[in-house]
């Protein structure tokens, strides 16, 4: 039988009283669990390299089950990113394909907040097909544990009078999210990524793995939901 032993790190990220990135009214009940892995048979049918047939994927999901909110995705193993030289190596060891964070889908210009107080660690707009767009990191330090979380795929407007180190406090919006013409051409949405250490990374960090390098990732880029508890 596995036993799990939750890090520090991990067990400080689930006793925090995190402000939900999204709308706070928005209830927990209204949110949707989504599989986007190689596993979901449903997705043979959809043409994912295409955002607006993923989109239609997405959003037919989300009013079958009466929700406001989609959300899932870390550690899946998806094939939305062999549409992309950028993910996508002939080496399966190699190919990035298995994501690190938690999507939430949902409209475009939907604000973000920010879950802990903190500060602007760095920002930039990742241009690359199938990358994050506009993204900006955030810098925590709680109980002397000094972490960062990720906000991927928003609108360019986000990134607009921004200044480093600025402190950000908890709940305050930080962000709106991006269309798929500047998102890295995904159906709208916020990738979450907790992050222990940013290694040399500034406005960046990959929010996809291969297979080498997986078993670093989980230990450096946790389950966003210790923190969000969806």
């Amino acid at each position: 039988m596995e036993i799990f032993f939750m890090s520090v790190f991990q067990t400080v990220l689930k006793s925090l009283k995190a402000h939900s990135v999204l709308d706070a009214s928005i209830t927990k009940n209204a949110y949707v669990a989504l599989d986007l892995s190689i596993h979901n048979s449903h997705l043979k049918t959809v043409n994912i390299a295409v955002s607006e047939d993923l989109e239609t994927y997405v959003w037919d999901y989300m009013v079958s089950n009466n929700a406001k909110v989609a959300y899932g995705g870390y550690l899946e193993t998806r094939s939305i990113y062999q549409r992309s030289t950028y993910f996508n190596q002939e080496n399966p060891e190699t190919e990035r394909n298995i994501h690190l964070g938690v999507d939430l889908w949902i409209e475009a210009g939907t604000p973000i907040y920010a879950p802990l107080e903190g500060t602007l660690h760095s920002f930039k707009n990742n241009t690359n097909y199938g990358d994050y767009g506009p993204t900006i990191i955030l810098k925590h330090q709680v109980r002397d544990v000094e972490f960062y979380t990720l906000y991927g795929h928003l609108s360019l407007e986000s990134l607009e009078h921004l200044k480093l180190g600025a402190k950000v406090k908890q709940g305050q919006q930080i962000a709106t999210l991006g269309t798929a013409e500047i998102n890295g051409d995904y159906p709208p949405h916020l990738h979450f990524q907790v992050i222990k250490d940013m290694q040399h990374f500034v406005g960046d960090y990959p929010g996809v793995s291969n297979l080498l390098d997986l078993d670093f990732y989980k230990q450096n880029c946790p389950d966003p939901n210790l923190l969000l508890g969806l």
